[in-house]
């Protein structure tokens, strides 16, 4: 068996998602094994809960299956696309529990300092994603204060903007500003995850 490199875990070549989006499901076998450690990291982050976010994985497998054929490679990444599927599910499950009165208060540094190891991965899988945990953190540590104040807000609260305005008492188009400059950053810190070469 040939190793991978320890990123690899997060590249996915858009070949594969082509040949998912033609119903091979050995395509779709290997798409899962390529991301749900990184989509059930994110989910358990989001979700503070480890059958929730397994639940949600399903969710978001489901929804890649039947929605593959909509991915767009001039939008984004396969890995990036994956993201915003899984992230915006949880951001929907998130406002359901807060409409039921239970809030979400974990800072993004939190968030990344807690550690939910997930004994379903293998050794390869769990280093990718220790390192993979590494450079994140480190990218966001390097952000200011209010920057990844921001971007805490939105992505692990799933705040709107004008949600995060009037929570941090800011004017809109100062928070827009801080989380488009972080997410900037934070690309740029982290190109190296998700370049296909």
């Amino acid at each position: 068996m040939e190793s991978s490199p320890p990123n690899a875990s997060c590249i996915i070549h858009p070949d594969l998602v082509a040949r998912v989006a033609n119903g091979d499901h050995e395509a779709f076998s290997q798409l899962y094994d390529q991301s749900s450690s990184l989509l059930f990291t994110l989910a358990l982050r989001m979700l503070g809960d480890r059958d929730e976010a397994a639940d949600l994985l399903q969710e978001v497998y489901l929804e890649v299956w039947q929605k593959i054929v909509r991915y767009n490679a001039a939008r984004g990444t396969p890995t990036a696309w994956l993201v915003t599927v899984a992230r915006s599910r949880a951001i929907d499950r998130l406002r359901a529990r807060a409409s039921r009165g239970h809030g979400v208060t974990d800072s993004i540094t939190d968030a990344l300092a807690a550690e939910f190891p997930d004994q379903a991965s293998g050794p390869f899988e769990a280093q990718a994603d220790l390192e993979l945990r590494a450079l994140v953190t480190k990218a966001l540590a390097e952000l200011p204060e209010a920057q990844q104040q921001a971007l805490a807000l939105a992505f692990y609260e799933g705040l709107s903007h004008t949600e995060i305005a009037a929570r941090l008492n800011e004017p809109l188009g100062t928070v827009k500003t801080r989380i488009q400059l972080g997410m900037s950053k934070l690309r740029m810190a982290l190109r190296s995850c998700w370049d296909q070469g």
